[in-house]
């Protein structure tokens, strides 16, 4: 990693699977300091790391947030690890005539919006100067290129507005941060809550353990240069299609 021991790190849904993860293997570095653990349920008991309510649903406390961990100084790694597929009231669609306003707006909410008030409050926090990097959760299945089986369409299309937020965003920040990276990264199937129903087994191939994925993912982010910044980034560091 290049960035500076100057500048903290901050993961945005920590107490899931990928951002616990996350969490432990950027301490685990002594890159970043210091690290910053927000969620909305139980603290992070990482040692040295410094836990932050937060609630994606409500900008209040996205700032309050915010507001916190800039009392550190500059912030050199913000990665957005929430997202929804499923829950109680919501379930990917088959099919056209599976689609309901409301779940969709929760859907929307999660992993579109959500991220988008992240980074209206934590952009600005962001390191003016040396490599800085803005990252949020995607997934593959957002890619419009690479559509090819259907259905999905409300975690499809969420996940394809999230990735237009961060290309825009990368526009802005470069005119203020012109060496920052702001990517989209998909982890690929990844053993948590949110793949179980669909990949219920943990140990199937091609299901990576949470640990195995947050390596991946911080090995891609360490790769990006600059020019690649607002794109969407697949674990292996494969570049996926908009």
């Amino acid at each position: 990693m290049t960035a500076s021991r100057l500048t903290s790190a901050v993961v945005i849904g920590a107490s899931g699977g990928i951002g616990a993860a996350l969490v432990s293997a950027l301490a685990a570095s002594e890159v970043y300091a210091p690290i910053f653990a927000l969620s909305r349920s139980e603290p992070c008991c990482v040692q040295g790391v410094r836990s932050q309510p937060i609630d994606l649903s409500d900008e209040a406390t996205i700032a309050a947030a915010a507001a916190k961990v800039g009392e550190a100084g500059p912030v050199g790694m913000v990665i957005v690890a929430t997202g929804i597929l499923h829950q109680a009231s919501v379930s990917p669609e088959k099919t056209l005539k599976a689609l309901d306003p409301a779940a969709m707006a929760s859907v929307f909410a999660v992993n579109t919006i959500g991220p988008a008030l992240v980074a209206k409050h934590f952009v600005p926090l962001l390191a003016r100067r040396g490599r800085c990097v803005f990252a949020a959760l995607s997934a593959r299945v957002g890619s419009i290129g690479d559509n090819r089986l259907g259905g999905w369409y409300t975690y499809r299309a969420s996940k394809s507005a999230l990735n237009q937020i961060l290309q825009t965003l990368s526009i802005e920040v470069a005119r203020s941060r012109p060496e920052a990276i702001v990517v989209g990264l998909h982890p690929g199937t990844v053993a948590s809550a949110l793949s179980r129903p669909f990949r219920p087994d943990p140990n199937a191939e091609g299901v990576f353990q949470p640990e195995e994925s947050a390596a991946h993912l911080l090995r891609v982010l360490n790769g990006l240069g600059t020019d690649e910044t607002g794109g969407v980034f697949a674990w292996d560091g494969s570049k996926i299609p908009a």
